[in-house]
This record gives structure tokens, sequence and C-alpha cells, in this order.
């Protein structure tokens, strides 16, 4: 698929019941507690994940493995699958970017905490509007005991919507150095998401979401896609050459510059610091 492509194919299956569409609009997430990939492409997602988790620095904690598909785009094989843009789909329409993608990789033991937070706060000013997308697919089973993420539902609508005021945390013991202030959250209300492997939750980008340090005997691993309508303008000039995005399905109705899916872009990862973290694709 070229960098521009329109893609012709089939209306898409919608996976996503009329409930299911209601609670994520209303609450800002849902749980989809049924498997996503079919069996050997699960596999071969997690088969693929391994390799490039062994090949990460000694220095490189693994909950930072960010935009992996920036140096791995045979990632984009599993992030443009109909699979999960079919999930997708009922959110965002049939036209369709991909924003990022991040697996956040808890080791047993010692895995650190999420601090409350908003992905729209790290944003702001560079999409317009603020319509994303988070895709959750778990590679481990995700529970309380290993740090699943949780939610305060409502609130992408109520309160500071996606733009609350932030105090400094430990960064040794945060994936994070920043966490949203306890006066600008309920904690009472949050919500676990709990999955098995290959299930996945999906959230505005707005939501407050958090997860506690991973101090079981099982590792937790998610990885994080992030979507939107091909409608949603990204500021090229905000962004100054640190991400690319790409068209997943359908056409650009933004004006949007979309990056070549067949290639890799060490160049954007150097620019953004992260030049040692991956290895040159498999």
């Amino acid at each position: 698929m070229s960098a521009t492509a329109t893609l012709t194919r089939p209306a898409s299956q919608t996976l996503l019941t009329p409930e299911q569409i209601a609670q994520y609009h209303s609450e800002g997430y849902v749980i989809y507690n049924r498997p996503v990939l079919p069996e050997d492409k699960f596999t071969g997602l997690k088969n693929y994940f391994e390799e490039i988790l062994a090949d990460l620095p000694e220095n490189e904690r693994p909950e930072a493995m960010d935009v992996p598909h920036f140096m791995h785009p045979k990632l984009l094989e599993w992030a443009f699958d109909d699979a999960i843009l079919d999930i997708v789909e009922p959110i965002t329409g049939p036209d369709i970017v991909l924003y990022s993608s991040h697996f956040i990789c808890k080791p047993k033991g010692n895995g650190k905490r999420v601090p409350w937070h908003e992905d729209s706060a790290y944003w702001k000013g560079k999409i317009t509007p603020m319509e994303i997308c988070t895709v959750w697919l778990a590679i481990d089973p995700s529970t309380r005991e290993n740090g699943c993420m949780k939610v305060i539902p409502r609130t992408h609508v109520e309160g500071q919507k996606g733009y609350s005021e932030y105090e400094p945390v430990n960064p040794e013991q945060n994936v994070f150095s920043s966490e949203i202030k306890a006066s600008n959250r309920d904690d009472s209300k949050q919500v676990y998401i709990e999955l098995d492997a290959n299930e996945c939750s999906l959230h505005d980008a707005r939501v407050m979401h958090a997860s506690e340090p991973n101090t079981s005997a099982i590792r937790r691993c998610g990885w994080t896609m992030r979507f939107a309508s091909s409608a949603v303008q990204f500021s090229q000039e905000k962004f100054d050459g640190t991400h690319v995005i790409y068209l997943a399905r359908g056409r650009d109705r933004g004006g949007n510059v979309y990056a070549d899916p067949t290639r890799s872009y060490p160049e954007v990862l150097e620019k953004r610091g992260f030049s040692g973290r991956y290895k040159n694709s498999h």
C-alpha cells in the first residue's frame, strides 16, 4: 500500500454492539472480552514482540517501548488487520489513521506504576479535534495482581475534560514523571480493566487512566494502538519531524500527510531521542 493509497474493500463487519458504542462515548472506555486476532495471527504478533523485547538495550526499560513501528514496520501488518480495524471503525468511521503505538511491558516483580494521566494532555495543540481512540491489546493476561489498566469513567466529558493539572512524581517508580493532581480526580470511581491475552479495551484519549506497579510473578504487557478518523488534523509543524502517521483504511479527509508503511523511520526516532532503543527491523 502506498503512503496515500485509497483502499477498496468490502464494508467492515460491526464488531461492537450498539450498547458498547454508547458506553465508549458516554463513559470514555469499553472492554472487548473476546479474542481480537485469529489465534495464529496473535501468536505471530506475540513472537515478534518477544524478538523486539530481546533486542532492547539493557539500559532501556521495557515499559518505554514507544512507537516501535517506526523501526519495525512489520508491526503494521497487525495494526492494520481487519480484526482490529473492524473494532475501531464504529468509533472513528471508515477512514482511519494510525496515530501511534506503544508496547507497555511491565516485567514481573518490578514493573513500574503508570501514574494517573490523560493522553490528550501530552498532545494538546498537535491534534484537532482531540478524538483519538486507543486500542489496548493484551499481549499477556492483564489483571489487578499484575498491574492492569484502570480508568475513571466520564472524565473525558466531565471536570477538566482531558487537560487536568499535573504535579511531579518519582520517575524511578513511575513510567511518567508527572501525575494528575489528586484534587483533579476522584479515585473512588476507578474501574479496573482486566483482560485475557488477545482481548482488548478501547478508551478515549481524554479519559483519566493509570495502572499499579507489577510486583507479581507474572509479566504484564499490552500493545496500545491509537487510531483516529482521517478527518482529524495532525499538525506537522507542531510535531516538527518527531512523528509520522499512517493511513490504515479508507481515504484522507483532513489534508494530512502519511508515512510509507513499507519503510522504517530511524531518522524520526533519532529526533525523538530514541536512536538506540530499537535495533534494525527484523
